[in-house]
């Protein structure tokens, strides 16, 4: 009885099949975090930051390269993020099948509004040059499209938020996975969708409170998850296999 038991899942072809879907949505992930990091967080930081829209205008045109590969990015995390969820869900739907439906429905559910607000990048590329070459009205117009964007960005937040509570949840009950982990996700879900509601609802004064730091600061589950399913897979943890051992 006991010896059957040290054979391990991993050693089973059921375990190798979820180990190598792990691995699978782990790359995915991968893909979303680093494309998501430069086309959201590097891009914006180089170029579109402050309210000077002149200036910004000019370094989209100084750094076009930079920009173009920015919203390749975009696309290549929003499709990523399009397909993730699949595979999440068939590596952890057996812990809750309506959980990974609602996930799949939150996910997807974002990247048409995602693709559809990148679209505020080419014109604001097209409004550049425009600019530069004198043309009337360009400023105002790439005010309003910088506007539209950072508006469709914080609509996305909410689903943004909302996938992340299924697969929390999820990943929490897993055996492969850290329970804790699964608690960040779903603070970083509360987090995302809290913070939305802040700067709709109240932007004044949310701003003023610099809750949005705190609040945002549990979205870094997401990379440590995505590490754990590249490096360790779906190996059960050592706590579980010893309370294995100990009943048997």
């Amino acid at each position: 009885m006991t010896g059957s038991l040290l054979i391990t899942e991993r050693q089973t072809p059921d375990a190798g099949a979820r180990h190598r879907r792990a691995r699978t949505a782990g790359l995915l992930y991968a893909v979303v975090v680093v494309a998501g990091t430069f086309s959201l967080g590097y891009m914006p930081g180089r170029i579109l930051g402050g309210d000077d829209i002149p200036a910004i205008l000019a370094r989209i045109q100084a750094q076009e390269v930079l920009f173009r590969w920015a919203i390749v990015a975009a696309l290549a995390c929003y499709t990523a993020f399009l397909v993730l969820p699949l595979a999440l869900y068939r590596l952890l739907a057996p812990a809750g099948r309506d959980a990974a439906i609602l996930m799949i429905a939150f996910a997807a559910a974002s990247v048409p509004l995602a693709c559809a607000n990148a679209q505020h990048l080419y014109a604001l590329l097209h409004l550049a040059g425009l600019y530069l070459a004198g043309g009337n009205g360009a400023a105002a117009q790439a005010g309003q499209e910088l506007r539209a964007y950072d508006d469709g960005l914080l609509i996305l937040q909410v689903f943004w938020g909302l996938w992340l509570l299924p697969f929390g949840y999820l990943a929490s009950r897993a055996s492969f996975l850290p329970a804790l982990l699964g608690l960040v996700l779903i603070a970083a879900g509360l987090g995302y969708v809290a913070d939305w509601v802040g700067q709709t609802a109240a932007p004044t004064i949310y701003a003023a409170s610099g809750l949005g730091a705190w609040l945002l600061a549990p979205r870094t589950g997401e990379i440590l998850i995505c590490l754990w399913l590249l490096l360790a897979g779906a190996r059960p943890l050592p706590r579980l296999r010893r309370s294995c051992l100990r009943r048997s």
